[in-house]
């Protein structure tokens, strides 16, 4: 699926919108190896992918991969050159086209084919590149990305992949940019006998090559992010439900270690009703013909498509822990709620550069307390999404650098849902807001995109110019400040610590009667009487009171 993104541009255009804001005003140092990675290369934007093949054995006692993976691609136009990434130590045995031996350049985690075939545009053609060894392991998935080699309480392998922002290269070839996705793809794993592999998509079929081990083929129908493909190996049982949602029936699977099963039938009930809530506020699963399922690992977990890993301990709230300290963080179980919530955001819309990232993490942060609004309200959603503003930090801008794979803050989460929760009161229409949610799903549907796309759609759709507020909010690290005096007969406000031209209405509490007022960067005056004037907390802004 060819989503081509001219980043130079988008970078250009950017600098110009955000003026003095601090996105980049980082001195951090990029390599070459990061722009290979992160941007869209020449030997990469010449070719659309169309269809993967990866058929891999996976040898747990050894913590080897190896096997092929066939790559699809339509020619977009005359090249002969094509980029295809895999991270050491795995190293690339032989690549062939039609039956002959390519030669192959390599640069570190980049490795350039040099095509004999005419590469004629409009054409269909494949590449098979054959690899193998010892995948990087994972210390601390998911956050630092390879293959979790674990034993489960039995002394049974426990195996899983985790690679997000490090790029699924580290464990598989691709073509690892996000701009990229896959049309469709089969994941044929070989793993020994006593254990199953799970992965995205449907069982197409479980092979037995030989005696000692089985060979399960997984079907991708849908568009794919390669980060989003993940094996899990384990001694698993399996249970499973069909839910009848917007699409019909969906098959609801769940993958869990055989001593487990009792407790994730009682946790896993969090599942139909993530369903429920989500596909209210954001329109239909959008992986019906792949299935939902939920896989325990021996990590946290995972938003990988049709296959959302899980590692939460059967507990609710995070670990057991509530993010929000306000008591609702209890209500459901984080993981099963925020990695789902990913499927419509990450998996259905993705970024196309990982600068992006927040379009990924904003929206399923806020999904968190979209749950709660739908099962107890508004007022208990209200008080979670508040809760968690503690932990954001404003240490630099929620947008990257873009071209060289380069994530923003931390904060694209809580901050990025407090951005979020704060627009929700700017549009002051429930029904509205559910409405572009669900609009964002449909029109981008299973689509990667920019920004720009995401912010110019929801400024259209609510008709508020947010120019202003994602530049605040996404580009700088300062949060607005209201300060205000006032004394018998007037109240004087103004804004500081903002974007040039940031001038967000805000709602106030005066004496117990709300009021909104629209603060610029100037004072302002408002003839009132005020003994008490309090900012309505959902607002992420920040009061003074001089």
């Amino acid at each position: 699926m060819n989503k081509f993104f001219l980043v130079v541009c988008l970078m250009c255009s950017s600098l110009s919108i955000i003026g003095q804001t601090s996105l980049f005003d980082s001195h951090q140092k990029f390599t070459r190896q990061d722009t290979l990675r992160g941007s869209i290369t020449p030997e990469r934007s010449w070719w659309d992918l169309t269809y993967y093949h990866l058929d891999i054995t996976v040898d747990p006692e050894e913590k080897t991969i190896k096997g092929k993976n066939t790559i699809q691609y339509k020619v977009l136009e005359n090249q002969s050159t094509l980029q295809v990434d895999l991270q050491p130590p795995l190293i690339i045995e032989k690549v062939e086209q039609d039956g002959k031996p390519l030669k192959v350049r390599s640069e570190k985690n980049a490795h350039f084919i040099e095509l004999i075939k005419k590469q004629k545009k409009g054409s269909i053609n494949s590449i098979i590149v054959h690899y193998s060894g010892k995948p990087r392991e994972a210390i601390r998935a998911p956050w630092d990305g390879g293959i979790s080699w674990k034993k489960d309480t039995n002394g049974k392998h426990f195996v899983a992949s985790s690679c997000q922002g490090l790029g699924a290269s580290v464990w598989w070839p691709n073509k690892d940019h996000m701009y990229d996705e896959v049309d469709s793809m089969l994941v044929s794993v070989t793993v020994p006998k006593d254990l199953m592999n799970i992965s995205n998509g449907r069982l197409r079929k479980i092979e037995e090559r030989n005696p000692n081990t089985k060979t399960y083929n997984w079907f991708v129908n849908n568009p794919i992010n390669n980060y989003g493909v993940n094996i899990n190996i384990g001694d698993y049982v399996h249970f499973g439900e069909k839910y009848d949602g917007e699409k019909g029936l969906l098959d609801m699977d769940y993958y869990v270690l055989r001593d487990n099963l009792e407790a994730a039938k009682k946790q896993f009930k969090d599942a139909p009703k993530m369903m429920k809530a989500f596909e209210h506020w954001f329109g239909p699963y959008p992986f019906y013909e792949d299935s939902f399922k939920l896989v325990e690992v021996p990590y946290l977990g995972m938003e990988h498509q049709s296959s959302v890993t899980y590692g939460n301990q059967y507990k609710n709230g995070y670990l057991g822990k509530d993010l929000s300290d306000t008591g609702w963080g209890l209500k459901f179980d984080f993981i099963i709620i925020h990695e789902s919530g990913h499927e419509w955001f990450a998996n259905n819309i993705t970024n196309k550069d990982i600068a992006d990232m927040w379009i990924h993490e904003s929206f399923t942060a806020y999904s968190e307390n979209l749950f709660l609004d739908y099962y107890y309200g508004k007022e208990a959603s209200a008080a979670y999404v508040i809760g968690t503003r503690k932990r954001i930090s404003n240490d630099k801008p929620i947008i990257g650098h873009y071209d060289v794979n380069s994530e923003g803050s931390g904060d694209m989460y809580y901050k990025g849902a407090n951005m979020l929760h704060t627009l929700r009161q700017l549009i002051e229409d429930d029904e509205k807001w559910r409405s572009i949610l669900r609009g964002l799903n449909k029109k981008f549907y299973h689509k990667t995109v920019t920004t720009k796309e995401i912010e110019d759609y929801i400024s259209e759709q609510s008709k508020i110019d947010l120019t202003e507020f994602f530049n605040q909010y996404l580009r700088d690290t300062r949060i607005p400040t209201l300060e205000y005096r006032r004394d018998t007969k007037e109240l004087k406000y103004r804004y500081i610590d903002i974007v040039k031209g940031f001038d967000m209405p805000v709602r106030l509490k005066i004496d117990g009667k709300d009021k909104w007022i629209q603060p610029k960067a100037s004072w302002q005056t408002l003839q009132v009487k005020a003994s008490k004037i309090d900012i309505d907390p959902n607002f992420y802004v920040k009061g003074k009171s001089i």
